[in-house]
C-alpha cells in the first residue's frame, strides 16, 4: 500500500504546473494534500476526479486558507472530517480515513509563526494529535500520521540551523520538544531513523534567495508511523526532483 503526502500551496495553482500527470504517475494507493487553500466549490469539478478514488475534501471556513483533500482507492471503513474541536477543525487541517490494519491522519500542522505568535494554539492543535494516537494505540489500533508538520525535529533536517536555533517558527525549543515527546509516545519518524545523520534530505525551501536550488532547505514533512508497523515499511522517501510547491512529496510503502 502506497500513501503520499504532499503540501501543494494552492490546489488551483498546482493545476497549471502537471499536478494531474504526477498523479497519474505516482500510482498511490492513498493521496493525502496540505494547504489546498479553496472550497470544493470553487474548484472544477473535473480537476477532482481521478478513476478508480473517491475524493475527500477539507476546506477552511475562511476563504484561500490552510484546508486537506484526500483521494484513496483502497475503500476505507471509516471517514472522520476533523479531531471534533471547532478550533481547529474550522481550519480544515485534519482529515483520518480508517483501514482496517490503521487509521491514517491526513495533517497539516499550523505555522507557530514570528515571535511564538501562534505557538500555544499550535502545541494544542500537536496535543490533539497525540491524544488521537494514544487512544488508538489503547485500542489496539495502529496510525499514521502524514503531512505537513511544520516542525523541523533534529538539526539534521534544516540547512542552517545555528541561524534558526530557537528563533525561527518550525524550530522553536518547544515544538522540536513537542516531537521528541510524540516519538517516545510510540510512534516512529521510520524515514529520519532509515537515514540516521544524513544531512540535505529536505521536504520545504524558502522562495526567497535561491533557496531550492542550493538545497537551503527544512524537512518538515513526515509519514509518522505507530510501532507495529514499522517493520511493514518497504521503503519511505522524498520526490525532491517534482517541482510545482515549496514543499515536495513525501511518501511511504508498507509491505502488502
Amino acid at each position: 500500500m502506497k500513501l503520499v503526502s504532499w503540501n501543494v500551496n494552492g490546489y488551483r495553482a498546482i493545476l497549471g504546473k502537471g499536478f494531474q500527470k504526477w498523479f497519474e504517475e505516482v500510482d498511490a494507493d492513498v493521496i493525502g494534500l496540505q494547504e489546498v487553500k479553496a472550497h470544493k466549490e470553487a474548484v472544477d469539478p473535473k480537476a477532482l476526479e481521478y478513476q478508480g478514488y473517491q475524493c475527500f475534501w477539507n476546506a477552511a471556513k475562511k476563504p484561500g486558507y490552510s484546508g486537506t483533500a484526500l483521494w484513496t482507492r483502497k475503500e476505507p471503513l471509516s471517514y472522520q472530517q476533523g479531531l471534533g474541536n471547532p478550533k481547529f477543525d474550522d481550519e480544515g487541517r485534519v482529515q483520518i480515513l480508517e483501514f482496517k490494519e490503521f487509521y491514517l491522519l491526513n495533517c497539516y500542522f499550523p505555522n507557530s509563526q514570528d515571535e511564538r505568535a501562534r505557538l500555544p494554539y499550535k502545541l494544542a492543535f500537536c496535543d490533539e494529535i497525540l491524544l488521537f494516537c494514544k487512544k488508538a494505540h489503547k485500542e489496539g489500533k495502529n496510525v499514521i500520521v502524514q503531512g505537513d508538520v511544520n516542525i523541523a525535529h533534529q538539526n539534521v533536517d534544516l540547512k542552517n540551523f545555528k541561524a534558526n536555533d530557537d528563533s525561527s517558527p518550525g524550530f522553536y525549543k518547544e515544538e522540536r520538544e513537542w516531537m521528541t515527546k510524540f516519538l517516545a509516545s510510540g510512534m516512529h519518524d521510520v524515514f529520519r531513523e532509515r537515514h540516521k545523520d544524513e544531512t540535505g534530505l529536505y521536504t520545504w525551501w524558502s522562495y526567497r534567495a535561491n533557496a531550492r536550488a542550493n538545497n537551503a532547505g527544512w524537512r518538515i514533512d513526515y509519514h509518522l508511523l505507530s510501532q507495529g508497523l514499522v517493520d511493514q515499511v518497504k521503503e519511505i522517501d522524498h520526490q525532491r526532483k517534482v517541482f510545482g510547491s515549496d514543499h515536495c512529496p513525501v511518501y511511504v510503502e508498507l509491505k502488502s
